[in-house]
C-alpha cells in the first residue's frame, strides 16, 4: 500500500472543478489538492460542496466541467470502479451496504477473490475480513448478516471495505458518525497507520474538534466554494466555525427562557431485554419524567441503553417491565401506530434506513405519517398532500426546490429536518429523537436544535439521545446521563461541566434480567 512520493507531493489534484444540477452550482471552479501521507480535512455546512467534490474525486459521480490530476497525469473516472482500480477509494456518508449478506460478502462486493477455478475463494476472504476486523479491534465473524449489527458496527465494516484495497488515496466521508469513542481512537490509529505508508486521505467530519485533532491540513468549504485553507497547527475551533458560517461561536440555548407545564411523557421503572443479549437487560429499571415545554437530554457512550429506550417508549421494541404513560394514561400496550395517534413519535437514529423513504418526493416523505391529513373521501389528495408539504416546508425552513424534488436531492441536514417535520405532521405531545444531529453540520444543527426549543416553547415535550456532550451542555434544559442501562447522573447544563458528564457516563454496574450483578 505503500506510496512513492514524498510527504508534501500532491497525489490527486482537481482543477477548477463545477458541478450542476439544472440551475444549482454545487461547485463554482474549486481547486482542490490532496497530498500522500496527510490527512486533509474538509470543513463545511451541510450544501457546502464537500461531498459533491469527493463523490467527483472517487467516480461516482462526473464534474461539468473542470479536470482531475492522478499522480500528474490527466485522469477521467469512469466509474468508482474505475477509481478503486487506479487506488481512490472512498468511505460514504450514507452507508452503502447489502443488509441481506454477510460481512465477508458486503467487504468483497464487486471485488470477489478467484480460486483459480472459476469460482470464488471464500475462504481466503474469510481470512481477509478476521484480518481486517482484528486491525479495527472489532470481533465481528464474516459470517454475520449485516442486517444484525448495530450501526456503529456497520460502519465498521463499511471502513473495512476500503481497508482491504491497495489504496493510495482514501476519502472518509463522516466516517465515525456512529462510532463511539473507543471505535474512533482505533480508527484514528489506523488512519496514522496508513500515512505513515504514505496513503493520501481525505477527512469530513461534523465533529469539528475530533477533525481537528487527526488533520494536517484543514480546507472549507462554503457555498460551493473553497474559502480557506491552512496547516492544522495554524487553526483552532473558532477559526473553523467562523470560516464555516460566518459566525463566530456555535448555538447554545442554556439562556433560553424556561417555562414548564405539567408532566406529559411518564417513564415508570422501564427495563428492556438486550436484543443483542436476552440473559441482560439493555434498560435497567429507568424513570424519567418529561414536562410540557421541557427538553430533556439522555446523555450516554455507545451501548448506555439510550437507543434500546427511546425504541421501547415508540413501540419499536418491548416493554420488559415497568410502563410508559403519556399525559397519565399508559400506553405501553400500544403499537408504534397508537402511539403516534395518542401523540407519541419517534425521529430514529438512522434516518436512511429507517425515517426516509428513498424513491419518494420531499412531500410524500413528509406527509407519510399521517396519510388521513391529505386523504378526502378515502382517496389520498395530491393537492391536499402539496399543501400540507409547503406548509412544514415553511415552518421549519427546509431547503428544496419544493415537495416534488426527490429526498435524495437534500443534504443531510435537511433531510433530517423532513423526518422531524414528518413526525411534527402528526401533532405530537411529546417527541422523541434519536441523535438528532448525528452526521450534520454545526449551521444544521444549530437550527435542527432551535426548532426543537420553538417547540417547547409551545408545549411540546422533547426526549432526545447524544453521545455529544457539548449538544447536550448547549441544548437542552435538563441531561440525564446513561451508562450500561442504569442512570447515573442528572445534570443542569446551565452549571455542569463537560468533566462532570462525562465522567458521570463510565459509572454503572451491568444486570442480568433476574436482577444479579455482573
Amino acid at each position: 500500500m505503500t506510496v512513492a512520493t514524498g510527504d508534501t507531493d500532491v497525489v490527486l489534484r482537481a482543477v477548477d472543478i463545477t458541478k450542476e444540477y439544472g440551475v444549482t452550482r454545487a461547485l463554482k471552479g474549486v481547486d482542490f489538492d490532496v497530498r500522500a501521507g496527510k490527512v486533509t480535512v474538509l470543513f463545511g455546512e451541510n450544501g457546502a460542496g464537500k461531498s459533491t467534490l469527493m463523490k467527483i474525486m472517487s467516480g461516482v459521480e462526473e464534474p461539468t466541467s473542470g479536470q482531475l490530476m492522478l499522480n500528474g497525469e490527466l485522469v477521467v473516472l469512469e466509474s468508482t470502479v474505475d477509481a478503486r482500480e487506479r487506488g481512490i477509494s472512498i468511505i460514504h456518508q450514507e452507508l452503502n451496504l447489502c443488509a441481506n449478506l454477510n460481512v465477508r460478502d458486503n467487504i468483497f462486493l464487486g471485488r470477489e477473490l478467484p480460486n483459480g477455478r472459476g469460482g470464488i475463494d471464500y475462504g481466503a476472504e474469510a481470512e481477509a475480513t478476521r484480518d481486517v476486523m482484528a486491525r479495527l479491534e472489532e470481533a465481528i465473524d464474516p459470517k454475520t448478516l449485516v442486517s444484525n449489527l448495530r450501526l456503529g458496527q456497520q460502519q465498521i465494516v463499511e471502513i473495512a471495505r476500503a481497508l482491504v484495497d491497495e489504496t493510495q488515496v482514501l476519502i472518509m466521508d463522516e466516517p465515525t458518525s456512529a462510532l463511539s469513542a473507543a471505535e474512533v481512537d482505533v480508527l484514528f490509529r489506523v488512519i496514522r497507520e496508513l500515512t505513515v505508508q504514505g496513503v493520501a486521505i481525505v477527512y469530513i467530519s461534523h465533529h469539528l474538534e475530533e477533525a481537528i485533532a487527526i488533520a494536517d491540513y484543514a480546507v472549507v468549504f462554503r457555498d460551493g466554494s473553497l474559502v480557506a485553507e491552512a496547516d492544522a497547527d495554524d487553526i483552532d475551533l473558532s477559526w473553523v466555525v467562523s470560516q464555516m458560517t460566518g459566525r463566530d461561536a456555535e448555538y447554545d440555548f442554556r439562556d433560553r427562557e424556561r417555562s414548564y407545564g405539567d408532566v406529559v411523557l411518564s417513564l415508570h421503572d422501564v427495563s428492556v431485554i438486550n436484543p443483542d443479549d436476552p440473559t441482560r437487560l439493555a434498560v435497567n429499571h429507568v424513570s424519567i419524567d418529561v414536562r410540557a415545554g421541557e427538553i430533556v437530554c439522555l446523555y450516554g457512550l455507545m451501548g448506555a441503553g439510550r437507543t434500546e429506550l427511546l425504541e421501547c417508549v415508540a413501540g419499536r421494541m418491548p416493554v420488559t417491565g415497568g410502563s410508559v404513560q403519556l399525559r397519565g394514561e399508559d400506553v405501553s400496550g400500544l403499537d408504534i401506530e397508537g402511539r403516534i395517534a395518542v401523540g407519541l413519535g419517534l425521529v430514529p437514529e438512522d434516518r436512511q434506513r429507517d425515517g426516509l423513504v428513498q424513491m419518494m418526493t420531499v412531500g410524500n416523505n413528509i406527509t407519510l405519517a399521517d396519510l388521513d391529513a391529505v386523504t378526502k373521501s378515502g382517496l389520498l389528495s395530491k393537492p391536499l398532500q402539496v399543501q400540507q408539504a409547503d406548509q412544514q416546508i415553511a415552518d421549519i425552513h427546509i431547503k428544496t426546490e419544493g415537495p416534488a424534488a426527490p429526498i435524495t436531492s437534500l443534504s443531510g441536514g435537511n433531510q433530517q429536518k423532513v423526518v422531524i417535520g414528518k413526525i411534527l405532521m402528526t401533532g405530537p405531545s411529546a417527541m422523541l429523537l434519536d441523535e438528532p444531529a448525528r452526521g450534520i453540520d454545526v449551521g444544521a444543527k444549530g437550527e435542527i436544535f432551535a426548532l426543537l426549543f420553538e417547540k417547547a416553547s409551545q408545549g411540546l415535550a422533547v426526549l432526545y439521545a447524544t453521545s455529544e456532550v457539548g449538544e447536550a451542555i448547549a441544548a437542552s434544559h435538563r441531561i440525564i446521563v446513561m451508562s450500561r442501562g442504569h442512570i447515573v447522573g442528572e445534570f443542569d447544563p446551565r452549571t455542569a461541566t463537560r468533566e462532570e458528564i462525562m465522567a458521570a457516563s463510565g459509572e454503572a454496574i451491568e444486570t442480568r434480567p433476574d436482577g444479579a450483578h455482573t
